[in-house]
């Protein structure tokens, strides 16, 4: 039987693992910092592993918001949300995830692009609107 793609991750350490170096490049990255300025970073950490661990095949269940929900009022520009994908794609060959693993990962997580962007722009660094209201954080 062909393994699932988390198996061939390396199952749910390797996404933890991977999850967390992508947390911490992203609160780094001044293109997107801002857009996760009011964000629970526990709650985000949790939220991730749990989506690309069921997204990959793997046994856990996400419980979050839809991405649509989820991001809402950030007005996250195409920039952005192309500046988090390169965070991503450089934590993954940090972690030297093969080439064919990485892209059927961002295979799975291209189409939530859509429920992501709400401004076509290139632009970078854009604050995140006043009225906008983040998750509450785990209890």
């Amino acid at each position: 039987m062909e393994r699932t793609l988390f198996e061939r991750l390396g199952g749910l350490d390797a996404i933890t693992a991977v999850v967390e170096d992508f947390r911490d490049r992203v609160a780094q990255d001044d293109r997107i910092n801002l857009k996760f300025a009011r964000t629970d970073l526990a709650r985000l950490r949790k939220m991730l592993i749990d989506q690309v661990c069921e997204a990959t095949g793997g046994p856990c269940q996400y419980n979050g918001r839809s991405m649509k929900q989820a991001h809402g009022g950030m007005k996250v520009t195409t920039g952005e949300f192309n500046a988090l994908v390169e965070d991503l794609v450089a934590t993954l060959n940090q972690f030297k995830v093969p080439s064919a693993e990485r892209d059927e990962l961002l295979a799975i997580l291209g189409p939530l692009k859509s429920d992501i962007v709400e401004v076509n722009s290139s632009e970078v660094g854009t604050p995140l609107p006043d009225e906008f209201q983040p998750a509450p954080a785990l209890m």
